[in-house]
């Protein structure tokens, strides 16, 4: 009869490593799928892509919080160029160079930080067309 000593295990800080390393690999794999999906997309489909992301770049707790400028770098697809504007009843903000006369365009109905502790609802309109 065989003692419980002479089983294979695994020690625990081993199989922290393990998982870490998996979950750290499983990271840089969907990094990696999010960057070139957009290059895999026809040009009709980056004007809801841009929008979803400047969405998500430019929100505090489910918000968009203008001004939008500094979220445009990190929502713009490769090779291409974003412009964005938002209205609310209280103003208009807007973002990024001068449209060409046929963008491609998006609207999303979004909710605004117009103030600290002062939301409304707004219209966000994203326009992309391809880097000269």
């Amino acid at each position: 009869m065989s003692s419980s000593s002479d089983r294979a295990q695994t020690e625990p800080l081993a199989a922290l490593v393990a998982v870490f390393a998996l979950g750290v690999g499983l990271s840089l794999y969907a990094g990696a799928i999010d960057a070139t999906l957009p290059a895999l997309t026809t040009d009709r489909e980056m004007a809801p892509y841009a929008a979803d992301r400047l969405v998500a770049e430019s929100s505090a707790f489910g918000a968009v919080v203008p001004p939008l400028e500094g979220h445009l770098a990190a929502a713009r697809p490769t090779g291409y160029e974003l412009n964005a504007s938002v209205r609310t009843d209280e103003g208009t903000w807007s973002a990024g160079p001068g449209r060409p006369p046929t963008p491609e365009c998006v609207d999303r109905h979004v909710t605004v930080r117009v103030a600290p502790g002062r939301v409304r609802p707004g219209l966000l309109e994203v326009c992309v067309w391809p880097a000269a």
